[in-house]
């Protein structure tokens, strides 16, 4: 598991992301978990995530963050990347973002995959 914390922060909110390998619904879950074994990811306001299986299934969660799985999804499209969740964690600052989140998740993303082995520099 890969975490960058503090990747950006928006009107009090926080971010961070996550990601590590991902074959199965299965393999999302136990990362989940494992995610929010440490009490500062389990208390996050949303643990948005997607994965790209290698046989082209999509795979997301929103975690309340309405369309945030959708976002992630495009984007691990567009890297080729499969086989690999990405979870981005938001804790709330006690004001909305409106359409501000897709961005402040598409940074989040944009900054795992640049600094994945192999991606982006």
């Amino acid at each position: 598991m890969r975490q960058i914390e503090n990747v950006v922060s928006d009107r009090g909110s926080k971010y961070a992301v996550s990601g590590g390998p991902a074959a199965s619904r299965g393999d999302v879950d136990d990362f989940l978990k494992a995610l929010k074994r440490n009490r500062k990811y389990a208390r996050a306001t949303h643990n948005s995530w997607g994965v790209l299986l290698s046989d082209g299934t999509p795979l997301k969660g929103d975690d309340g963050e309405s369309g945030a799985g959708m976002v992630i999804l495009r984007m691990l499209e567009r890297a080729g990347l499969r086989d690999h969740v990405i979870v981005v964690t938001r804790w709330y600052g006690g004001t909305k973002l409106g359409g501000d989140r897709f961005r402040r998740v598409q940074d989040c993303v944009r900054a795992y995959i640049d600094t994945q082995p192999g991606g982006p520099a």
